[in-house]
């Protein structure tokens, strides 16, 4: 029972899920500071965000598997449909019935929220498809950093502060985007890693375009707008407390060198796994420091 389950557990990528968890995290504590938590929203933004990118990660794996632009020989972590631990047809179903469940999900938020959050939900499972499917696959077309920054950052923390509070203010929105740059991080590594293969399926992300040297550039600057970000929560006066979230900021900044220097497998999972460590510690992190400093 266990083995027949091990592929799709693998298939959810769990390295990814900080990617849905942080950003409910953040805004949450967010709206703590404002005095207009509501845990129960809370939980059903998590569970919309965590299906959201479970579904995400099952379609690009079905697409990427059918199109060839995944192979038993890429140096990530191996993708169940390419290497034929489920079927396509199996992830096809998959795919559509956690998208379809988040968008039902989804539709629980519309008596706090109203109905525009009814136009962000069909956004949201429409993008998550097209990222690797449709007829111009935003990963294909050097579009993948934008849905991620924009769906995962902006969206994400948006959404999930103005349920609870009503409204939205500048600070949730650089906060918003801070997390989304941090996130797209983890696509950035992936990209760097698999440069070449992309490049053999006509698979073109901006590192294709633009170079390994700029994904660097991209993972740093990506950085240091967050440690911007964070000075200016700090100097808006959400407490000293703060200025702890820049620990794991510093700490990414070292991980480019790190990055250049990968070659291996391991040495990329590596990378991989200090990406998705400094999101889960910076929304942590930052996350406790504004609720202390409004307890």
């Amino acid at each position: 029972m266990i083995a027949h389950f091990q592929p799709w557990l693998l298939a959810t990528r769990p390295k990814t899920l900080p990617a849905a968890i942080a950003p409910v995290l953040v805004a949450s504590a967010m709206a703590w500071a404002h005095g207009g938590y509501q845990p129960l929203l809370a939980l059903v933004c998590l569970l919309f965000a965590l299906l959201i990118q479970i579904g995400t990660n099952f379609a690009n794996d079905y697409l990427d598997g059918i199109k060839g632009a995944d192979t038993p020989q890429r140096l990530g972590p191996q993708r169940a449909v390419a290497t034929g631990l489920i079927s396509a047809a199996k992830m096809r179903r998959a795919s559509i019935g956690v998208l379809v469940l988040a968008f039902c999900l989804g539709l629980s938020l519309i008596p706090a929220g109203g109905w525009g959050l009814l136009v962000v939900g069909v956004l949201s499972v429409l993008c998550a498809w097209a990222y690797t499917g449709g007829p111009y696959p935003l990963a294909y077309n050097g579009l993948g950093d934008l849905f991620v920054v924009l769906f995962f950052g902006l969206v994400a923390v948006g959404c999930t502060f103005y349920v609870q509070v009503g409204t939205v203010y500048m600070e949730v929105c650089l906060l918003g985007l801070a997390l989304g740059l941090l996130i797209n991080n983890l696509l950035v590594v992936n990209n760097y890693r698999d440069v070449d293969e992309d490049r053999r399926h006509a698979k073109c992300t901006l590192v294709v375009s633009l170079g390994r040297p700029w994904a660097l550039a991209q993972y740093a600057i990506s950085s240091l707008i967050a440690l911007g970000v964070t000075f200016y929560l700090w100097w808006i006066a959400y407490g000293d407390w703060v200025l702890l979230a820049c620990g794991p900021l510093f700490y990414s900044l070292l991980q480019v060198n790190r990055l250049r220097c990968a070659v291996t497998a391991d040495e990329f999972n590596g990378c991989l796994k200090s990406a998705a460590l400094v999101v889960v510690g910076y929304a942590l992190i930052l996350s406790l420091a504004i609720v202390g400093s409004n307890l």
